[in-house]
């Protein structure tokens, strides 16, 4: 028994350095310029696209440019201009949803190229890695900690056959292999941790850097940036964006929520072949790349990768932006996009081929 012990020592001990060790050289290495340029880097960093367009959000809220109509509703003052590209993306995404709904609008400036951007310029400066890069290094710490509890509860019995076939016990088996086998668990729950973590050590580094120069300065947008929503102390403006975080969770898991293996390239940004094609709430039918995590350390949720809706098969259905009917209607039958495509009640067109 004694050489089992060693055997299961050694083998959690080797695994939980192998284990750690592919972490950190799966975290991509700072590029030469690991800074954070600004607010809205900073604000990806956070929460994802979800953090640039809430920072937008409370910017435009803030300086009554966006303006709340009813719970949940925004609508835009006549005559606003935006300030930066992620305030546009949020000022078209409030035209492409007629509704208002506060959580649309999230959904689609989410999806908008100046937002989802951000994040592939930040993994090129080596302070993000790529969206599902851990999810090989999780499955091989749970698997470390489903391995050792099993052992756990198996080392009893063994202890017992040990002590009836052995005159001299010695030490018993259990007490030889209980530290390990505990270690190895909290270990493989501590790297499954850190394999849900986006932001590169550099990033950490240029993040506390950041928060560090606006210590002094507490406005709303300088918050959310800075700290997610929990960072976020008005109380008003929480009551408007937390719901609003919630509920694009909640489509993006209702449609798919996982990330794809790799981020899309700032050449090639495409939305459903090119369009911004919506489907019922004007949110669902897009794939969005990036996640929309409120905790960047914490274990990312919100990640809508859907192909389903207007587009059948995951084909693209056009170039221009087109809308498939009311706040909640499904796309009916096989929509393909040739000519036209119905959607419930209503009909859109899709483009004139795919």
């Amino acid at each position: 028994m004694n050489l089992l012990a060693l055997g299961i020592w050694l083998g959690v001990i080797a695994s939980t350095v192998l284990l750690f060790r592919g972490i950190r050289r799966a975290l991509p290495h700072a590029g030469p310029d690991p800074r954070l340029l600004d607010l809205s880097e900073a604000a990806f960093a956070t929460g994802g696209p979800g953090g640039v367009v809430d920072t937008a959000l409370v910017s435009l809220l803030a300086h009554g440019r966006l303006l709340v109509g009813g719970p949940g509703i925004v609508q835009v003052r006549p005559g606003a201009q935006a300030a930066d590209p992620a305030e546009r993306a949020v000022l078209q995404a409030h035209a492409h949803a007629p509704s208002g709904w506060l959580y649309q609008v999230r959904y689609l400036a989410m999806l908008d190229p100046a937002v989802q951007e951000t994040g592939d310029a930040l993994v090129a400066r080596g302070l993000l890695a790529r969206p599902g890069w851990g999810s090989r290094w999780r499955r091989r710490a749970l698997a470390q900690v489903i391995v050792c509890a099993v052992l756990l509860v198996l080392s009893l019995p063994l202890t017992f056959v040990a002590l009836a076939l052995q005159a001299d016990s010695g030490v018993p088996f259990i007490v030889e292999v209980f530290p390990v086998l505990i270690g190895g668990i909290v270990m493989g729950a501590a790297a499954r941790r850190r394999a849900r973590q986006w932001v590169s050590p550099a990033g950490q580094r240029a993040l506390a850097e950041l928060r560090a120069r606006y210590a002094g300065l507490s406005t709303p947008p300088v918050q959310i940036a800075l700290f997610g929503l929990k960072g976020l102390r008005d109380p008003y403006l929480r009551s408007l964006l937390v719901p609003a975080a919630r509920s694009t969770r909640l489509a993006a898991a209702q449609h798919g929520s996982r990330p794809p293996r790799t981020s899309r390239s700032s050449g090639s940004s495409s939305h459903s072949g090119g369009s911004h094609s919506s489907c019922g709430s004007g949110a669902e039918v897009v794939p969005v790349v990036w996640c929309a995590s409120s905790d960047p350390g914490g274990s990312g949720s919100g990640c809508g990768y859907s192909v389903s809706g207007c587009a059948s098969s995951g084909s693209g259905c056009g170039s221009s932006s087109s809308s498939c009917g009311g706040s909640s209607s499904s796309c009916s039958g096989s929509s393909s996009c040739s000519s036209s495509s119905s959607c419930s009640s209503s009909s859109s067109s899709c483009g004139s081929s795919s």
